[in-house]
């Protein structure tokens, strides 16, 4: 049943693994379990993942979509973990520079701020050799008129100058999923909306799970010889029904992002700034857009859908009207948001932002193996040191031998252009190909940057649905992203494709709005949705696009519950 990652199979594949007996299974479609998964199934071991929603829904969509190499680590000391990101952040790019790019990030130091000129510069230049940074990417220290001709936005009263260095940005979904996808491809299977509903032991061991399937309420019954807990938030959830919440616990921490136009927030550079109580946040330009990020506050409600408050949001504006003091944003200028949760391990005394993000692996009595904590820059690492670990387990308890990890220099699905120096290459070279077929030279260079190698599939689709697209009102490139999204990438629901599949409801609401129906049309036509799933799916997708820019009055929320 390996290598089918379609939707239209996805209950096929369901029903193939019922009562059948696996390697190794993965609990959690997020960067880790994907990461995982690509590692354990290219050393040979028949290895499955279960994800209770979509794929990256977690943390793994949510983050500040940066991998980084960590400066905010060394300004605590913690040197090996600078060290170990700063390296693994140049492997993701080299493994899918489609999906990660450099991005110059710009640390404005002012009188009485976080950062001064020495300590930015000693410690950039700290930075660039602990994370091994290539020749042409280190530090540069600017003075206060550089500053300002590179950001004119930024404050100017007390500006004593900045550091200019280099970080990696990413889509941290289309990470998740090209890797999954490479798992997929090369034999693991992988299923969104199952969710373990609990553990099956034998000899006080646990040797499988049940699972439910969420979108068509079956259940199945799976077994594995090693089960790992790559759940994000929801470990200790899963510890739980183990009976092994024991020692360490997760704490989690909220983190909130803002998207503004770039009509309103014209950023030219990206910013790394700190805020009056101390904290350092980020401003990014994006796709016409400057997203801006992240509070740092303890959380313990809803971990599936964590909402932007009305707090976050102030926090945010008066941090950007702060730094950027010209600006004069307000509330009615947010286009979008996202909230997501950072599973972090509880520290006793520390405020959200002090905790440690290293990431731990604990193995209870029954035998489940948990991975908790970590970062997206680590994820190939934290992913290597959990399969070393089953790989361990398999010698010791079966004598059965699994070589050592293959992903160091492993390109990702999409990825396989050459490497990062041949990409803007094989770019142009794309965007001939997909002048063959009918596109504009900017939509064969848009589709060419987001799929990497998979493009040539996407636009055989163009090519073979130009008339299928007309039909529901759709561009004919809009219509194979839909189809290659349903077909390669097991979309589900309306909100997989605008999230998680195209982020476009993080940064281009305007353009969810203007096709959300016809898209939403040609995905009941393709998965054969009832008239009754189909207005549910929309309906969820409305209450999606209304709580991206809409933020919960918490106050109220507790004052109404109080009187209920």
């Amino acid at each position: 049943m390996s290598g089918l990652f379609s939707s239209k199979q996805r209950t096929e594949v369901l029903k193939g693994l019922h009562k059948q007996k696996v390697d190794l299974l993965v609990i959690g479609g997020g960067i880790t379990g994907s990461g995982i998964a690509l590692d354990a199934v290219t050393r040979g071991m028949n290895t499955v993942v279960v994800e209770m929603q979509d794929f990256a829904a977690g943390t793994s969509s949510r983050s500040t979509k940066l991998v980084h190499g960590g400066l905010r680590y060394l300004k605590q000391l913690q040197v090996n973990v600078v060290a170990e990101t700063g390296k693994e952040r140049a492997i993701v790019y080299e493994n899918g520079p489609h999906v990660t790019k450099p991005e110059w990030m710009m640390l404005p130091f002012h009188t009485g701020g976080t950062f001064g000129a020495f300590s930015t510069s000693i410690g950039l230049r700290v930075y660039d050799f602990l994370a091994g940074v290539k020749k042409k990417e280190r530090r540069q220290m600017f003075n206060v008129q550089t500053t300002i001709d590179r950001e004119p936005l930024v404050k100017r009263e007390g500006l004593k100058g900045s550091g200019y260095y280099v970080e990696y940005r990413t889509d941290d979904a289309r990470l998740t999923i090209e890797v999954m996808k490479e798992a997929v491809k090369r034999g693991a299977t992988a299923i969104n909306y199952a969710k373990v509903d609990s553990f099956i032991y034998e000899n006080g061991k646990v040797v499988g799970v049940n699972v439910v399937d969420q979108l068509t309420g079956e259940e199945y019954a799976m077994y594995a010889k090693k089960i790992v807990n790559a759940t994000g938030p929801w470990v200790d959830t899963l510890r739980e029904k183990d009976n092994s919440k024991k020692g360490k616990v997760l704490q989690l921490s909220k983190g909130v992002h803002l998207v503004i136009d770039q009509s309103r927030f014209p950023l030219k550079q990206a910013i790394y700034f700190d805020t009056p109580d101390g904290r350092m946040v980020f401003a990014i330009p994006r796709d016409g857009k400057t997203y801006v990020g992240t509070t740092d506050t303890f959380y313990d409600a809803d971990k599936a859908n964590p909402r932007m408050t009305v707090e976050d949001r102030e926090y945010i504006i008066d941090a950007i009207n702060y730094m950027f003091p010209t600006v004069k944003v307000t509330v009615e200028d947010v286009e979008s948001s996202w909230a997501g949760v950072r599973p972090l391990i509880y520290e006793e005394g520390k405020n959200a932002s002090e905790i440690s993000r290293k990431d731990e692996i604990w193995t209870s009595d029954s035998g489940l193996i948990t991975i908790a904590g970590g970062k997206l820059t680590g994820y190939r690492h934290m992913a290597q040191m959990v399969v070393d670990l089953v790989a361990t387990k398999f010698k010791e308890e079966e004598q059965v031998l699994f070589g050592s990890s293959q992903t160091k220099h492993m390109p990702i699905s999409g990825g396989d252009v050459g490497g990062s120096t041949h990409f803007e290459a094989y770019v142009a070279k794309q965007v001939e190909e997909g002048a063959k077929v009918g596109l504009t030279t900017e939509e064969a260079e848009k589709l060419a940057r987001f799929y990497g190698s998979n493009v040539s599939k996407v636009y055989a689709l163009v090519s073979e649905h130009a008339e299928k697209a007309k039909e529901f009102g759709l561009p004919a490139d809009i219509y194979a992203t839909v189809v290659y999204a349903i077909e390669e990438e097991m979309t589900a629901t309306p909100i997989d494709f605008f999230m998680r599949r195209t982020g476009t409801s993080l940064f281009n609401i305007k353009w969810v709005y203007k096709w959300k129906q016809a898209i939403v049309d040609c995905m009941s036509s393709l998965l054969e949705w009832t008239a009754e799933e189909k207005a549910a799916y929309m309906k969820a997708l409305d209450k999606h696009l209304h709580e991206c820019a809409t933020p919960v009055d918490e106050k109220k929320e507790q004052s109404a519950s109080k009187g209920a």
